[in-house]
């Protein structure tokens, strides 16, 4: 992948953003996850370069964090919770319907890019387990026979948005 110069100009800009943070790297890395959606590595690189951290310390970044992303994400991102609580009450069940339902795994895009699949450990809604969230709206004690309609829903909201 070849970016562009004025890609690799607002990568320098968010990084001057915080030249003056004691620890820049996870403020920088947030406004360009938020710029493109995703992390890839030669984006690493530029960063890099221009903070003096090496590319494998950021890379440990990027993957360690599930907020953010290597791949370009979907449109509409998926987060089903399955930490404790949640997986107790069946999110790991929900996880796999949306996979099942979607045709894709945990991790993944559908072909259209209208979804993306992750797996959270924790959304910190216990009390309504299992939740399940949307771009960052949640959806609380959801069920198998939730997820066709939430997907339903999306893909209407997708369809009267264009």
């Amino acid at each position: 992948m070849q970016l562009r110069k004025e890609a690799i100009d607002i990568i320098l800009n968010i990084c001057d953003r915080y030249k003056n943070e004691p620890s820049p790297l996870m403020l920088i890395l947030s406004d360009v996850q938020k710029e493109y959606g995703y992390i890839p590595l030669e984006v690493q690189e530029i960063i890099s370069a221009k903070i003096n951290v090496p590319v494998s310390d950021i890379y440990g970044v990027v993957t360690f964090y599930n907020f953010f992303s290597l791949v370009p994400k979907g449109k509409y991102v998926i987060g089903v919770c399955i930490g404790t609580a949640c997986y107790v009450k069946g999110g790991q069940n929900v996880l796999d319907k949306f996979g099942e339902l979607l045709k894709i795994k945990e991790g993944q895009t559908t072909e259209d890019g209208l979804f993306s699949l992750d797996g959270l450990r924790c959304l910190g809604a216990c009390g309504i387990a299992p939740a399940v969230s949307i771009n960052g709206k949640v959806f609380p004690k959801v069920t198998l026979q939730d997820v066709p309609k939430i997907i339903e829903e999306y893909r209407r909201l997708d369809k009267e948005g264009e």
